[in-house]
């Protein structure tokens, strides 16, 4: 596993990290989990990305590798009164911060972003405020931002965070141009989600009310040429190899498929001309895609 250096946080981050979104699921088996989660460290990934608006995922990191706690980077998300009621406070933000400690069960979160609010959130500042008072009480080390489009431009301008997560993959690419640069130069770190665009090759008709209907609109007019690489691989070592990415968050809940976006991962970045092939075809037929949520 290749390490880098997460901006100027002081963190060292492997270059794929852990999506934990789908060990939240409530009716799944939990020592299916537990031999993931302890897989996912044993394969030397070490950052591990889950939310407060993942059902169970905090409880179960906590439960199935917090004994392990000094061998992976925690980065987690808030601003909910539950799963799917926002609430951007600042004492739901302190709330958050001081529950997903208990059911991480550690003492402390590496990296906490507000979890993709609006601009006016941002401007308000009590939300930030709240995260910068979690630091100074040594509840977080790193006050983040996770969202996309103006709102992110907002964030890395006001100087107030020193990461981000946000939309990266060979289906969307604007921030490439448009916000990474800037966030590199601020010194932040970079988390890069949906690195294999959810993959939408998965399916032959539009995958309606799913979060891959966007990208496989997107994918059908670019129509690109996967240069003969299996789709995921070249998804993959797009995003994973694009300047300004510290790391990308690989979500699933196969240890199989988390091996096979290794092997993907160490072949390289894909021959400049492949790569600068999937950003010119980007551009030619970008109709005003904007970074996904």
């Amino acid at each position: 596993m290749e390490y880098r250096e997460f901006g100027n946080t002081g963190l060292k981050v492997s270059a794929l990290g852990f999506g934990a979104g789908h060990i939240g699921d409530v009716n799944s088996e939990g020592k299916a989990f537990e031999y993931l989660l302890n897989t996912v460290l044993d394969l030397g990934i070490n950052l591990i990305d889950t939310a407060r608006a993942y059902g169970l995922s905090e409880k179960h990191i906590g439960m199935y590798i917090s004994h392990r706690r000094n061998e992976f980077i925690l980065s987690t998300k808030v601003g909910y009164n539950d799963q799917w009621h926002p609430d951007w406070s600042y004492d739901t933000v302190i709330a958050n911060v001081d529950e997903a400690l208990k059911l991480l069960q550690t003492d402390y979160l590496d990296i906490v972003h507000l979890h993709s609010c609006a601009a006016d959130v941002l401007e308000r500042g009590d939300a930030t405020a709240a995260l910068e008072k979690a630091k100074e009480q040594g509840k977080i080390r790193v006050v983040a931002y996770s969202g996309e489009n103006e709102t992110l431009s907002y964030a890395i301008s006001s100087k107030r965070f020193a990461s981000l997560q946000t939309s990266v993959n060979f289906c969307d690419q604007r921030g490439i141009s448009d916000y990474l640069p800037s966030a590199r130069e601020a010194g932040m770190g970079v988390i890069a989600k949906r690195p294999i665009a959810n993959a939408p090759w998965r399916y032959t008709s539009p995958p309606t009310g799913h979060y891959s209907e966007e990208y496989w609109h997107r994918w059908k007019k670019m129509n690109p040429d996967p240069q003969g690489l299996p789709w995921d691989e070249l998804a993959l070592r797009f995003t994973a190899f694009t300047t300004g990415v510290d790391t990308c968050i690989l979500g699933t809940s196969s240890i199989q498929h988390l091996k096979a976006g290794i092997s993907a991962f160490e072949k390289g970045a894909l021959p400049e001309g492949d790569y600068n092939y999937l950003r010119n075809i980007f551009k030619t037929n970008d109709s005003g895609w904007t970074g996904l949520i």
